[in-house]
């Protein structure tokens, strides 16, 4: 066999197409294209393979998870992972929905499309963040489309577009540089107006969040409101006390020293990731090289309960963490995350996103459309109504929860079906979809 030949094989076996995509009987490429999910076997076989070849370091020198994810609790991980995980359920979930693709602005746009059963349900477009993907929304997408079936109102319907953004999942990975929260909001009233809603809303947490948020700003004719349970509040002299690492500034009510002080501890302790994919993405070749290495990428990018890793905790060792639990948060929803990440390579094009994010998401938004905004407990801090009023200047709805984190709609589902129904309410009054 001519040398080199076996890595060139290894190399074609798991590049394969990993969807399925209707053409166009027209060739456009602008056309809505129906796609399915369908990953060669091979490919699973490959990423077995390389979790059970991981070379592993020593052990963490503290007792806890202050050094990142601590070793015995990645390699239980990666056992489960090779040896018990199923992703063919995840790829029937997937496959389960409506999911189309087309072209916006030179790149293809993957998307969930569900329409609800309700008349006048209001067309709603939710987009994820990192390091999550669609993945994350499966479960709000009978809660929002089928109220009704959750003791809800017929007339709190919605029709779902769930996107993943450029360079994610199953999404087109930008060739050159400017597809950042900006580019992609323009690109999201694109879809909508192409999938035939003269009117909508918009929801986001995450990285999600700040695309809603720049969707706000933006203001285009056809966005009644948003809602975002990662809002984008702090004032600009607050962000410059922070970034001099100042105590907090004196004047300020409890709430606010409180968001200070989560917002300084944040930036001192879970901030590494963040500027790494802000400034050095292309640097992180491990993620498309070695699984576990992604793994520990994506579960550590903060730490305690506001972060997936919590989930993690509590499914390897089966205890709380800081006294709360994952919620609906399952060490499989992890996995399923995890390995839609390996399968299409995308661990530094969205990793990317940062870089073209100018790594600025908490900065006051200035928003002026109907702007609904819920806060959960865990979230990486508790934005004040003071700063949420600020930054949304037309702030028809505000809620404090007493449940939930970062990853809301994978944690808590019917609590987030519940607040954007809520939080989107009042714009139904006049609006006609």
């Amino acid at each position: 066999m001519p040398r080199g030949s076996l890595s060139q094989l290894a190399f074609a076996e798991t590049n394969q197409a990993i969807t399925e995509v209707a053409p166009s009987a027209s060739g456009d490429k602008t056309a809505i294209r129906p796609l399915r999910v369908h990953v060669p076997e091979s490919q699973l076989i490959d990423l077995r393979r390389r979790i059970k070849a991981t070379r592993w370091p020593d052990r963490e020198t503290v007792t806890d998870d202050s050094q990142g994810v601590p070793l015995a609790m990645i390699q239980e991980f990666a056992r489960h992972w090779a040896a018990d995980y199923d992703w063919r359920t995840c790829e029937a979930k997937l496959n389960s929905l409506p999911q189309f693709v087309t072209e916006i602005d030179g790149l293809d746009i993957h998307f969930i499309h569900f329409r609800s059963k309700h008349d006048n349900a209001m067309p709603l477009i939710v987009t994820h963040g990192w390091p999550g993907s669609v993945i994350e929304m499966l479960k709000i997408v009978d809660p929002l489309t089928n109220p009704t079936a959750y003791g809800a109102s017929a007339s709190d319907a919605f029709h779902l577009v769930i996107p993943s953004l450029p360079g994610y999942g199953f999404s087109g990975k930008p060739t050159t540089t400017g597809w950042g929260p900006e580019r992609t909001a323009r690109a999201w009233v694109v879809l909508m107006k192409r999938l035939g809603y003269a009117k909508f809303a918009a929801q986001g947490g995450d990285l999600g969040g700040v695309v809603a948020n720049v969707m706000g700003k933006q203001a285009p004719p056809e966005l009644l409101g948003i809602h975002v349970n990662f809002p984008a509040t702090v004032p600009a002299g607050i962000a410059k006390s922070l970034q001099a690492g100042d105590p907090p500034p004196a004047g300020l009510s409890d709430d606010e020293k409180h968001a200070y002080e989560q917002l300084s501890s944040a930036a001192k302790k879970r901030r590494a990731y963040a500027l790494e994919m802000g400034t050095r993405p292309q640097t992180l070749y491990g993620l498309s090289d070695s699984p576990v290495a992604l793994a520990s990428w994506l579960l550590d990018h903060g730490d305690g309960y506001v972060q997936p890793a919590a989930a993690l905790t509590s499914a390897v060792f089966g205890h709380l963490v800081n006294g709360e639990s994952a919620g609906d948060l399952t060490r499989n929803d992890l996995l399923d995350d995890i390995t839609l990440y390996w399968l299409t390579n995308t661990g530094i094009s969205a990793a990317r996103f940062y870089w073209e994010s100018h790594f600025n998401f908490v900065a006051a938004a200035d928003v002026s459309v109907p702007a609904a905004v819920s806060v959960f407990p865990r979230e990486n801090y508790q934005a004040p109504r003071s700063w949420t009023e600020q930054a949304y200047h037309n702030l028809i709805y505000y809620n404090r929860l007493d449940k939930g984190g970062h990853f809301a709609a994978w944690e808590q589902p019917q609590l987030f079906a519940e607040e954007v129904r809520a939080g989107l309410r009042p714009l139904r009054e006049f609006a006609i979809f």
